[in-house]
């Protein structure tokens, strides 16, 4: 069964930051689906999210951004993982608000969050979803990942988060190559170009 682990802090204080957009996706994935409780262990949060005859376990790690990869090193330790059946879902800094990215690797970006995922696998070989939450600066970049959107954003916030349930609903039904060429998009200038 597939793994939608989503990258975020736990609280209600960090529950609308653009750090937790991740968790954001799977809460959407949860609304969409017929559900049932999973795991609930000091680490980690599991639901086993079903719809249209599709399974999915979303795992929401209770460990703090930085140490995600605990999380998912507890669950390794009692579930079988293919890591092909792993899709990370992530923020990102430097992508603008409303874009997505999907990759099948790579590295985190400096993102702490994948950083310690990675080392959990030990590799870089698991997918990953990429929800573009704006640049601030480095100087600012700690603060601005723990603030909530702007009034002005929210409703493009929540236009991706829906296209990025849709992605990780079609990673899962149709495969990577099938969500990369669907999902990964670009935002439009006022031009008319790509940006």
């Amino acid at each position: 069964m597939a793994l939608v682990l989503g990258l975020g802090n736990p609280g209600s204080r960090f529950s609308r930051t653009r750090h937790n957009v991740g968790w954001r996706v799977l809460e959407t994935l949860e609304q969409r689906a017929t559900t049932e409780p999973g795991e609930s262990v000091a680490t980690y949060r599991t639901v086993r999210a079903t719809r249209e005859g599709r399974t999915l376990d979303l795992m929401y790690p209770l460990t703090f951004m930085n140490a995600s990869g605990q999380a998912l090193q507890e669950w390794r330790a009692v579930h079988e993982l293919d890591p092909a059946a792993l899709l990370v879902v992530a923020d990102d800094v430097y992508l603008p608000i409303g874009a997505l990215r999907l990759r099948e690797r790579g590295s985190s970006g400096g993102h702490l969050g994948l950083e310690s995922i990675e080392a959990a696998l030990g590799s870089r070989e698991y997918a990953r979803l990429r929800v573009g939450v704006g640049y601030a600066g480095a100087d600012e970049l700690r603060e601005h990942v723990l603030e909530g959107f702007e009034q002005d954003e929210e409703a493009t916030v929540a236009e991706v988060v829906a296209l990025a349930a849709d992605a990780v609903e079609c990673w899962a039904g149709e495969g990577m190559t099938a969500a990369m060429n669907r999902f990964n998009r670009k935002l439009r200038t006022e031009e008319g170009q790509e940006s």
